[in-house]
């Protein structure tokens, strides 16, 4: 008996290990289709991402592609300003009967670039007369100024422009600051010493 015993335990060992085994394969199989599901899931979510990344890039291309062509372009504008300022204080220019007629023609030019500049959403910034913004302005200088309050733009050294809501160049400018009275600068004299 003890033969036959042992082939019986041998066999409810067996049948135990193989109910185990298909225990472990429902188990796993159903770990995999969770796994898998989870995969699936996450590769649906990062194919939308970069589907919403493309729609973005193809949106700014469109709306800023030119931003680069636009701010080298400034420059035509500001040296048209420029050449009008230095032939309109050349002595030796004023007395020619055909600078007014030249002037004309320069004008004409800017205008017209301007005009181009305004069809594709590019715009001057008005900087004299308003609050510094740092965002917008550069502040070149600082300027004593008493009729102005302190932090207002008093002189526009070169012009900044927006490329629709974006900064293209910041307008360099000099902002004004409180004259110090003269009993102050005593005050700080007699600090100093």
């Amino acid at each position: 008996m003890s033969e036959n015993s042992e082939k019986n335990n041998d066999k409810i060992e067996e049948k135990q290990k193989d109910s185990d085994e298909d225990k472990n394969q429902d188990i796993s199989t159903e770990e995999k289709l969770k796994e898998t599901e989870d995969k699936l899931l996450r590769s649906l979510a990062e194919t939308e991402n970069q589907r919403r990344r493309f729609e973005k890039e193809i949106k700014d291309a469109f709306e800023f592609g030119s931003f680069n062509f636009a701010r080298e372009s400034l420059a035509i504008l500001d040296n048209l300003e420029r050449a009008k300022n230095a032939i309109k204080t050349d002595e030796i220019l004023k007395s020619n009967r055909d600078l007014d007629k030249f002037l004309e023609n320069i004008s004409i030019i800017e205008k017209d670039l301007i005009s181009i500049f305004e069809k594709n959403k590019i715009s001057k910034i008005i900087s004299k007369g308003k609050k510094f913004d740092p965002n917008i302005h550069q502040a070149m200088i600082e300027i004593d100024d008493d009729k102005s309050e302190a932090g207002t733009i008093v002189q526009e050294i070169q012009s900044g422009y927006m490329l629709g809501e974006r900064l293209l160049r910041p307008a360099l400018v000099g902002v004004a600051k409180k004259k110090n009275s003269k009993n102050e600068e005593k005050k700080e004299k007699k600090e100093k010493n």
